[in-house]
């Protein structure tokens, strides 16, 4: 009960401004160090995603938990572990920060002063037309509206919109939890996923068995990514566990690698132009069959903004034109 009273009483002295005992020693800079912490539990891997020294990360930490007079980790030979008060400060600090981004918002827009700059999340695939085709639809609507593209995973993609680093994202939303009390979610395709087989296997054309291939080498993507819980999914309907010779952090090396004939992978038909010829793509027996749902995600904060309306707009036009027809493959 005595942590959770110094959680309080510090979050109410954050938000009281230049009078509260707190406001030298911490900022809201160190309240997402410490989020990021979290979402790692790796004190390199932290300082690497936040562009930043490693020195610095422990430094925040450290500093976070003499401001709320409370433990929050525990040193296990070299890691450093959350203690079950981190993860209950967590909730209050992801909400302090994510009203924080919201009345900057909620304010310019008042002001009048419309963002001229949108942060565009993608997975790597939906790199090759979708976000292409749903950004020069958007120049024409805005032609002022400037595009940052960052790529990631579904997980990553997920993390970085609720915590404001993003403003929408492109990923499949099939299989996860999205909630849409806050946010908007718009359909853009359906897509399957495939067999992809180096250019001389001699196997079936269609209606490929994963049983036939449980003695195979297999290339995936890292987990985080919705192909990866794709091929998971596929293999867990064969009771049978794959062998996994490399994991790799985007599509584009897995087609390299299955070029290179090191295995088999699971690739969404959206992948199809990269490749050619060069890589089969089979279609799986039914029992593997596994469909992805690609939209596109962004908060209902934004839903009155005029960069969001075109956004939207653009999307569900991109949308009618796609909807309910998976991707074909051309032989």
């Amino acid at each position: 009960m005595g942590c959770e009273n110094h959680i309080l009483q510090f979050l109410f002295g954050l938000a009281m401004g230049p009078k509260s005992m707190f406001d030298d020693r911490l900022s809201l800079r160190k309240l997402e160090v410490f989020l990021a912490f979290l979402r790692t539990e790796n004190i390199a891997k932290t300082a690497e995603d936040l562009g930043t020294a490693a020195v610095s990360v422990q430094r925040a930490l450290h500093t976070l938990e003499e401001t709320i007079q409370c433990p929050l980790f525990i040193r296990k030979g070299r890691q450093l572990q959350p203690l079950p008060t981190a993860r209950e400060f967590a909730k209050y600090a992801h909400d302090l920060i994510a009203k924080m981004h919201e009345a900057v918002e909620e304010t310019r827009r008042v002001g009048g002063f419309e963002q001229k700059r949108m942060r565009l999340g993608s997975l790597y695939s939906l790199s090759i037309r979708t976000v292409p085709n749903l950004i020069i639809g958007m120049k024409y609507r805005k032609p002022e509206l400037e595009f940052e593209l960052v790529m990631g995973s579904n997980k990553s993609l997920l993390a970085k919109l609720e915590e404001n680093k993003l403003d929408a994202i492109v990923i499949a939303t099939s299989g996860e939890e999205i909630d849409e009390r806050k946010n908007i979610v718009i359909k853009l395709f359906d897509d399957d996923l495939f067999l992809a087989a180096p250019s001389d296997y001699k196997g079936r054309k269609k209606d490929a068995d994963l049983k036939d291939l449980r003695f195979a080498k297999w290339v995936t993507l890292q987990e985080g990514f919705a192909t990866f819980d794709g091929f998971v999914d596929a293999f867990r309907q064969t009771g049978t566990t794959p062998e996994i010779v490399a994991k790799v952090n985007d599509i584009f090396s897995m087609v390299s690698f299955v070029q290179a004939g090191l295995g088999f992978a699971l690739l969404p038909g959206r992948m199809q132009p990269v490749f050619e010829s060069t890589v089969k793509l089979i279609t799986l027996a039914e029992p593997y069959r596994i469909r992805q749902t690609i939209g596109i995600v962004f908060k209902k904060t934004h839903e009155h903004e005029a960069n969001f309306l075109a956004l939207a707009a653009e999307a569900r036009m991109y949308g009618r034109s796609r909807f309910g027809t998976p991707l074909q493959l051309h032989h």
